[in-house]
């Protein structure tokens, strides 16, 4: 019983490491362009949101609880940013079993920023999201200069700062 807790231990830590580094190679790296479907069924690419100002990506998912926290501090900071030029996408992760979840839990809690459906997560794939909550953000030129994995209330206040720089520039 030990080992197979030793054993168990050793890949929780492993994944943990092995997450932090991919997360680390992201910083300065040119984001991809990916296309995705919104809610309302049109294609959306990420290029169509460069060029005026800093670009979030928050993956999530409707049955993880932390993500559910998070998109709501994120509307709080998409509001007070928006017309500033700030952008931002939540792509939802669910799969075939949980995305008819995914247009009305969004719709009652009433956000504003564009949510798109990646329910293959090829996109989340692209960007090294293995799990979620995880958070990309760039600046207006799509070079990625933060990312996250994970979520602890506070955890939007430093990513508010860096919209705030980005912003000034």
């Amino acid at each position: 019983m030990k080992t197979l807790l030793y054993l168990l231990l050793t890949v929780v830590v492993s994944f943990t490491v092995f997450a932090q580094e991919e997360e680390a190679t992201l910083s300065g790296r040119q984001a991809p362009n990916f296309k995705l479907e919104n809610l309302d069924g049109d294609y959306v690419e990420l290029n169509q949101f460069l060029g005026e100002g800093p670009v979030l990506l928050s993956f999530w998912a409707t049955w993880c609880k932390p993500c559910l926290e998070e998109l709501q501090e994120y509307q709080k900071i998409y509001d007070e940013f928006k017309d500033k030029g700030f952008k931002m996408l939540a792509i939802s992760v669910d799969d075939v079993r949980t995305l008819a979840k995914v247009k009305p839990y969004v719709r009652s809690r009433g956000y504003t920023f564009p949510v798109l459906l990646d329910s293959n997560s090829d996109v989340a794939r692209i960007y090294y999201a293995q799990a979620v909550p995880f958070t990309v953000l760039m600046d207006k030129n799509g070079v990625i200069l933060y990312s996250h994995l994970g979520y602890t209330r506070g955890d939007e206040l430093e990513l508010k700062e860096k919209i705030e720089e980005l912003l000034k520039q």
